[in-house]
């Protein structure tokens, strides 16, 4: 390592182009890279995105020092399905593994960010929330501790529960302590290392009363302050909803942080105090970095792993489509480069493990479906070429209504999985609060269209084989003793699925309505069966004569749920 920073200086003293180098992937001296992930952190909740009333000195330093990029999305809006994208370079649609699926699949972890970086010779470390079931995480990890809040504790004590030495700290604490440890190990060797630091923070104790549970070291801050309210607070916005999210967790988890003043004044100042908590362990590694000599060639990349609501709509939590809940804050400090001006383009979750890899001088797999941001961190380029983004919230559970659109610069449409029919166009530019819904109005007919379309084109592009429908559909048209007719199902899996652990089929009386998926006449809702055959219809009376349309779809043998088939036409028979 002596070798190398003396290797760097030399280069600094005769002026050589070393950063040029670098982005080059010529240099003999590959950058060390920090991933930062930061759990529940919105695009604005810090400092230089101008809250007033978080304190974030440092990660507002290295933002004005690196590059920040202003609108920062996650294409999907839930820790779990966004952490496994960062990991893997793939959208939700492609990875399919969210919460009640089992494992993330291992041939998509074979290729994360962490095993190219060790192949190429460096030394990967992990501390912190990993959020991935994966069960293989020293393959990606030469060191590592995975670890998140303690539900077992319905108190301050799943946060607080982790010691060092023989002192119980804060999750935050005890996370940046490890990062501090792993640098003074590893800073000092002559390989380069990619240290993945994963904070629980701010993320709320969903189980405890209280909700939030910040560090002495912070506890001071906003004491004296009164929040505002949240914008978009009133009854109208709550009430403008469809029924299917008012009755949601969003719904439910604002009546556990937000719905007198009390609660919101506390859980909006310990939300900020969590994250200012965090800002003070950033500051500890960035002093560590210096301390080993390392710090000028250490890459800090800093993002949230999703948005969040603080009130507004009457809501909590994250999941749906709206600008609070998709994005969030992300920052690439090299300190290699010049200061940039902060980014308007749209960057994502999915580019962070291309920009790693490009860091890294790796080559980017071809399966992975980001982009390096580099171009835009060294000035190389002006854009990253991207005019559309995929939003998606594909898991599907009871209180929280699955979702899929699209954002350009200018608009952003999406609709509800369960219900096509329940859409929302909003013009970003000049409804930036996402209030005026344009869906129907004449004049945006077109646009709505195009939007469908673009939607639909990336639903195909980023989806992949394992997500095809059943095949080789049929029906049988049978009559039981009361002469009532009984449709049979029966259909082959793709193959791509090992085995089914549920299926669920829609019968509906016209194309319009199958096409939004929805029904009018039978939905088998989620049926635990390995069955996928001799299915028999238990809907509404159907009618002889009659036309009618049909589709299904299955989760495999790890709880992953496919795309429904295309509908499918079937006709009664003439008494």
């Amino acid at each position: 390592m002596k070798i190398r920073l003396l290797l760097a200086l030399l280069f600094y003293g005769l002026n050589l182009p070393i950063i040029a180098q670098d982005h080059e992937k010529s240099s003999q001296i590959p950058p060390n890279i920090i991933l930062i992930l930061t759990d529940d952190q919105r695009f604005d909740a810090i400092g230089i995105a101008g809250n007033r009333y978080v304190r974030t000195p440092v990660m507002d330093n290295l933002a004005r020092s690196g590059t920040f990029f202003k609108t920062a999305i996650v294409t999907t809006p839930i820790c779990a399905a966004s952490r496994a994208t960062i990991l893997t370079g793939l959208y939700e649609r492609a990875h399919n593994y969210n919460f009640q699926t089992g494992n993330i699949r291992s041939e998509y972890m074979k290729s994360s960010y962490p095993v190219l970086l060790k192949q190429q010779g460096y030394h990967t470390g992990f501390f912190g929330k990993y959020g991935v079931k994966y069960n293989e995480l020293d393959q990606q990890f030469d060191t590592y501790e995975s670890y998140d809040r303690n539900n077992r504790y319905r108190d301050k004590r799943g946060y607080f529960y982790k010691k060092i030495e023989n002192d119980t700290v804060h999750l935050t604490r005890y996370t940046g302590q490890k990062a501090l440890d792993y640098i003074d190990k590893n800073g000092s060797s002559d390989k380069p290392f990619c240290l993945s630091i994963s904070f629980s923070a701010p993320h709320a104790h969903d189980g405890a009363e209280e909700q939030y549970f910040w560090q002495q070291t912070t506890d001071k801050l906003l004491r004296n302050t009164s929040i505002p309210g949240p914008a978009l607070g009133e009854d109208m916005y709550f009430e403008s909803q469809p029924k299917i999210v008012r009755e949601g967790f969003n719904r439910l988890r604002w009546t556990w942080r937000y719905d007198n003043s009390e609660k919101y004044q506390h859980s909006l100042k310990g939300y900020y105090r969590m994250i200012s908590g965090i800002d003070l362990e950033i500051k500890r590694i960035r002093e560590k970095l210096e301390e080993q000599g390392i710090a000028d060639n250490t890459v800090i990349i800093l993002m949230g792993d999703n948005g969040y609501f603080l009130g507004e709509r009457q809501f909590a939590g994250k999941w749906l489509m709206y600008e609070n809940s998709i994005r969030v804050p992300l920052i690439i400090y090299d300190p290699r480069g010049k200061p940039q001006a902060p980014v308007d383009q749209m960057v994502l979750n999915v580019d962070v493990p291309s920009t790693i890899a490009d860091l890294a001088g790796v080559k980017i797999p071809n399966s992975w479906q980001g982009k390096s941001l580099m171009p835009l961190v060294n000035n190389s380029s002006k854009s990253i070429k991207r005019d559309t983004v995929l939003i998606e919230h594909l898991w599907d559970f009871t209180r929280i209504p699955p979702s899929e659109g699209v954002r350009t610069e200018k608009w952003k449409y999406f609709r509800y999985v369960n219900d096509k029919t329940i859409e929302e166009l909003y013009d970003l530019n000049a409804d930036p609060q996402e209030i005026n819904n344009l869906i129907g109005k004449k004049k945006y007919t077109t646009v709505a269209q195009k939007l469908r379309s673009k939607l639909e084109e990336l639903i195909k592009n980023k989806g992949n084989a394992y997500r095809n429908p059943p095949k080789d559909l049929k029906i049988d048209i049978q009559k039981n003793e009361f002469a009532e007719i009984k449709p049979v199902f029966r259909w082959k899996l793709p193959e791509n699925l090992k085995s089914q652990s549920a299926y669920q089929i829609l019968v509906a009386s016209n194309a319009e309505t199958i096409e939004g998926n929805n029904v009018d006449l039978w939905d088998s809702k989620r049926v635990v069966s390995s069955s996928s055959n001799a299915i028999e219809y238990n809907g509404k009376r159907l009618r002889p004569g009659k036309t009618y349309f049909w589709k299904v779809r299955v989760w495999d043998e790890d709880n992953r749920l496919v795309d429904y088939t295309q509908p499918q036409v079937f006709s009664t028979l003439r008494e």
